[in-house]
């Protein structure tokens, strides 16, 4: 007789993600159906083409060719230098305080650690999500972070096509859904969409807004607006505009 083995849900995560709450409820309400975690490196995309995760916790931007993504959470982008750089004065690096720095590429280092090691050295500073400052944080070297910097995106994706429970339970809980709202829907509510579903509508609802978008210019002939009810006079536009930031020395 052939072996039986359990089914399990494999769970893939770049560096830096922690997706323990997430797992831990999935391991609460699903007792019965192992979970494995596994973290990849530069080949995390090619983990789910293969099978090896069924899902994937990655730092966009990606190759999203027959991938679904949904987008999760932004991380903010800090410098890393020595820690007797001028840099560990500032709560708050302004981007004009790095042009004369010699910025770090991470690849030609080896990666994060390597590029936090190098500037700990005080050979240069490096630009890292805060996650992965964190993740190789030294004593011998500091983070600040610089708000003018874009920031990463951390999403999770799946193969177009695996729209297996486990798979469609897992995303539910990351993206929020109770304990009782997973529940499956009675024959009233109809039947429910799966996440690939939902990602496809959306994909298919925002091209087609684009298509039906009237230019922003464009005036009805013959028509008059009609006035507002109870408006007096127009008021004046704000003229309060977002000021610059400024880095704060401590």
């Amino acid at each position: 007789m052939p072996e039986f083995k359990p089914r399990t849900l494999s769970v893939g995560f770049v560096a830096g993600v922690t997706p323990g709450k997430w797992v831990g409820r999935w391991r609460e309400r699903h007792p019965d159906v192992p979970l494995e975690l596994q973290q990849y490196g530069d080949d995390a995309v090619a983990a789910l083409h293969s099978a090896a995760a069924d899902v994937l916790f990655v730092r966009l931007p990606v190759n999203r060719e027959n991938l679904f993504i949904i987008p999760l959470y932004e991380e903010q982008a800090v410098v890393v230098s020595s820690k007797e750089h001028e840099i560990s004065l500032f709560d708050e690096v302004p981007l004009a305080e790095l042009e004369a720095e010699n910025l770090l590429d991470v690849e030609e280092c080896g990666g994060p650690a390597g590029a936090v090691e190098v500037a700990a050295s005080g050979a240069g500073v490096v630009v890292l999500p805060m996650s992965l400052a964190r993740l190789h944080a030294r004593r011998d070297a500091v983070h600040r972070p610089v708000p003018e910097l874009p920031g990463t995106t951390i999403g999770i994706a799946w193969l177009e096509g695996n729209d297996s429970q486990d798979v469609e339970e897992f995303i539910g809980i990351v993206r929020g859904r109770t304990e009782r709202s997973s529940r499956q829907p009675s024959a009233a509510d109809g039947p429910r969409k799966s996440a690939s579903q939902k990602a496809s509508a959306r994909k298919a609802a925002q091209q087609g807004s684009k298509k039906q978008a009237a230019p922003s210019g464009a005036k009805r002939s013959g028509a008059k607006p009609e006035p507002r009810k109870g408006s007096g006079k127009a008021g004046k536009p704000g003229s309060g505009t977002p000021q610059n930031r400024r880095g704060r020395r401590r």
